[in-house]
């Protein structure tokens, strides 16, 4: 599903979504048992992202089909009740769920599946474009400042701060990626 932009951003979105993604899903393999499911959902949606986003000269767009099952896939783990050892909040699992149900609207749109245009529905995807942007501010504003980065052993547990800029990438992402609609 190959963005409508240039392909410079394609690329960058590549590179950002990808290594965020493969990041998280490491974390979601070594890390302790709490935080696996989460970094695995965040791995999911950066990998995901970063297919969205290869520029179409490079690889032929999949079925849009397929993209839609890999988000419904992805929106049905981030639906389903955590068990209680991972305690993830409910606030973190409903923006999963947002999360999966914009590419969900994304691979549509771009196929011409949804909406008049073949960008989707103008208020759907202002309103994405809002929760998105908004909730990029809220991880950045979250972030500490370089000299309070606290230094610990990588048996202890992935940082917040760690956590909360992969979230910041992958909302940033999706933001130049609705813009590109």
């Amino acid at each position: 599903m190959p963005l409508h932009g240039p392909a410079l951003l394609g690329w960058l979105l590549v590179a950002l979504c990808g290594g965020t993604g493969l990041y998280c899903l490491w974390w979601a393999r070594a890390g302790p048992a709490p935080q696996r499911r989460p970094a695995g959902l965040e791995g999911a949606m950066g990998l995901s992202m970063a297919a969205m986003a290869v520029p179409a000269p490079v690889l032929p767009p999949p079925p849009p089909l397929l993209f839609a099952a890999v988000f419904m896939v992805i929106f049905a783990i981030a639906a389903g009740a955590p068990p209680p050892v991972l305690r993830i909040r409910a606030t973190h699992q409903a923006h999963h769920l947002i999360e999966a149900l914009a590419m969900f609207y994304m691979s549509m749109a771009m196929t011409g599946h949804s909406g008049p245009g073949t960008g989707g529905e103008p208020l759907v995807t202002t309103a994405l474009l809002g929760y998105f942007a908004v909730y990029g501010i809220h991880a950045g504003a979250r972030l500490p400042a370089g000299p309070q980065l606290r230094r610990r052993p990588p048996a202890a547990g992935r940082q917040p701060e760690m956590a909360t800029a992969c979230r910041l990438a992958l909302a940033l992402g999706m933001v130049a990626m609705l813009l590109t609609l």
